[in-house]
Parts: C-alpha cells; structure tokens; sequence
C-alpha cells in the first residue's frame, strides 16, 4: 500500500515541478517568442524552397547542314540530356553565359577536314561535368554525322555502386526538412539550458529540493518538460511541412528519440552555463556541431565515414530516409536503435552532471 502512494506521490510531485516548469517558460517572453517566430519562418522558408528536381542537363549546339541533331535530341533525353539548337555561335555564347536556357555549348566544325568541336563551359559548372561533356561531346558528332566512331564494338556494362538515386533525387524542399526539425530542437535546449541555469544560479532547486520533492523528482520533472517541449514543437512543424504524409509512426518515434537527444544535450548545457550568455554559448557549442549530418545531406553523395559517427546522424538520417524515399520500419530499425542508445548516453550523461551540481548546491 504504502508502495503505492509513494509512486502516486513521486508522480504528483513531477507533474506540479513540470507544471511551474511551462509556466515559467510561458512567462519567459524571449524564448516564447523564438519559438514561434522559428516555427513560422522555418515553415515560411520550406514552402519557399523548390519542391522538384530537374534531372536534365540542357546542352546548347551549333552545326551546319552536316550534323543531323533530331535522332540525337531522342536518344539524348533518355540519357538525361536536353539539346538546344542554335543559329549562330554568338547567340550559343550568349545563352551559355546567361545561363538560363543552357549550361554547356557546343559548336561543331562547318569544315569536316578541321574536325575540332568548341565546347562552352557556363560559369558555375562543375568540373566533374566540364570533363563529363567534353568527352560526349565527340559522341554527339559521330551521332549526328551519321559516321560511326573509330574504335566500336567493347561492350560496356554499368555498375553503380551504393544507393541509386536516379530519377529519385530529392528537392530542397525535402532535403529541409531535418535542417528544420534541427533548428526548432536548438530553441528548445536554449529554452530548457536557460531554465535549468535560472533555477540552479538563484537557487530554486533547494526550494524545490526541501519540500518532499527529491532531487531525482527535480530531475525527472527536467527531463520529461524538455523531452515534451522538443518533441510537441517539431511536430508542428512536420505538420505545417507535409513530413508525416509518409511512415507517420516511424516519424514520430525518430522525433521523440532525437528529443530526448536534445534534451541530454540541454541539460547539459543548463548544468554548465551559470548565466544567459554562458547557456547560450555552451548550447551552440554542444548543438551546432549536431547539424553538421543535416547540412550534408544538402549535398549529393554519400555522407562521409566521420559523419556517421555524430550523435545527430541518425536522426537526420531516418527523416530524409522515410519523408523523402518512404522507408520502412526495416530499412531504418538500425538507425533507430543508434539514435537511441545516443539519446540514452546524452541523457545520461545531462542527468549525472546536473544532479552533482544540485547536490554541491
């Protein structure tokens, strides 16, 4: 019986700290107000981006009555190229340049005994593709010539290695969307750090700690506000964006666990920090290098190896895996589970040091 009571009674007194927890956080104009002004210019920002890939490389060409380009337009887009005939060379420059229309050019020779074809490069081409369109560039006369190559018949076989994304890239708008989720996350340790510094520089945990409330009940009550605070705020968000339209549950699950992430980090930081600017500091130092995952999946290819190893990875991962491509509960199980023994460790790691802090109080 008395076993009982003392958990309704531990019950009771979490629930009356989170309570004065969310109505200090309420009173709190400066984070309230980062909180919302985030959510909305965050959401602002996504529907601003572009929601779709063009996968077409838009090749301008200039010939004469030698080079026939209408069998070669067909064969060309199926392979992702678009080609763009013009008059004149001057006007072939202009569009490269512009970079508009095109991105590369190709002039091809009016005189066959001086075979040499000009190819233009727009400016911010990679040099990948540079190299790439020079060497399809003599394909496309042969093709349009109606000459056979010098050297035919190997065969060649293509093999991609890691995951093919052709035909699935993913828009910016998705890509976004961790890099959001991420942001809100960091408002929220500013908010909850800031809350643990306050309580812990005047003192309020002894208050607290003096009535039957125990240091663990403090400490549960921290844990479980951050954790609801975080994970309540990305939500809306995933709401306002469209990321739970695919694998809502699995979403959902990837969100509480990168909340309680954030949430280790957050006490963390609070537990450091003795005033604003020190929480401010300790937080962006402790959560900046956490966007590092999410800022890479902005750029194509494969992650690099030190990557992986961050605490974030997982979770950036899971969000574009599933909002993105429509991963399965299979597909992303092994991530789930590193982001969770992550979570545990930064929550674990919050909880000890904030609770020697109390204690030395």
């Amino acid at each position: 019986m008395s076993s009982g009571s003392d958990v309704t009674s531990k019950s009771t007194m979490v629930r009356a700290i989170m309570a004065k927890d969310l109505k200090e956080f309420s009173r709190d104009r400066f984070y309230v107000f980062m909180s919302i002004l985030g959510l909305v210019f965050y959401v602002l920002i996504f529907w601003l981006l572009p929601s779709e890939v063009d996968e077409t490389i838009t090749v301008g060409v200039v010939g004469s009555e030698q080079f026939d380009f209408t069998e070669v337009s067909g064969r060309a887009e199926s392979e992702g190229l678009a080609i763009v005939e013009y008059e004149t060379t001057d006007e072939l420059k202009a569009a490269v340049e512009e970079g508009d229309t095109v991105v590369v050019g190709m002039a091809f020779p009016t005189d066959l005994s001086n075979p040499t074809i000009e190819v233009y490069i727009g400016p911010g081409v990679p040099p990948s593709l540079e190299t790439a369109m020079t060497g399809i560039a003599s394909e496309i006369a042969y093709a349009a010539a109606g000459v056979p190559p010098p050297v035919s018949g190997f065969a060649t076989e293509e093999i991609i290695l890691g995951t093919d994304r052709a035909g699935s890239q993913v828009s910016l708008q998705e890509k976004f969307k961790p890099m959001l989720a991420f942001m809100v996350l960091i408002v929220e340790v500013l908010a909850l750090a800031g809350l643990v510094a306050s309580e812990i520089q005047n003192r309020t945990v002894k208050a607290i700690t003096v009535t039957p409330a125990k240091v663990s009940d403090f400490l549960t009550a921290k844990a479980l506000f951050g954790t609801s605070l975080a994970f309540v705020q990305v939500v809306i968000l995933l709401v306002a964006v469209r990321g739970l339209d695919n694998g809502p549950l699995i979403m959902l699950t990837a969100v509480f666990l990168g909340s309680v992430l954030a949430t280790g980090f957050g006490l963390l930081a609070g537990s450091i920090g003795k005033d604003f600017m020190s929480v401010i500091f300790w937080s962006m130092l402790i959560f900046i290098p956490l966007l590092i995952p999410a800022m890479a999946l902005l750029f194509p290819g494969e992650a690099a190896t030190w990557i992986t190893f961050m605490p974030s990875y997982p979770l950036a991962q899971v969000l574009i895996d599933v909002s993105a491509y429509g991963a399965g509960w299979s597909d992303v199980a092994p991530l789930l589970g590193l982001l969770a023994l992550w979570g545990a460790a930064a929550l674990g790691m919050g909880w000890l040091i904030l609770r020697k802090r109390v204690q030395t109080l």
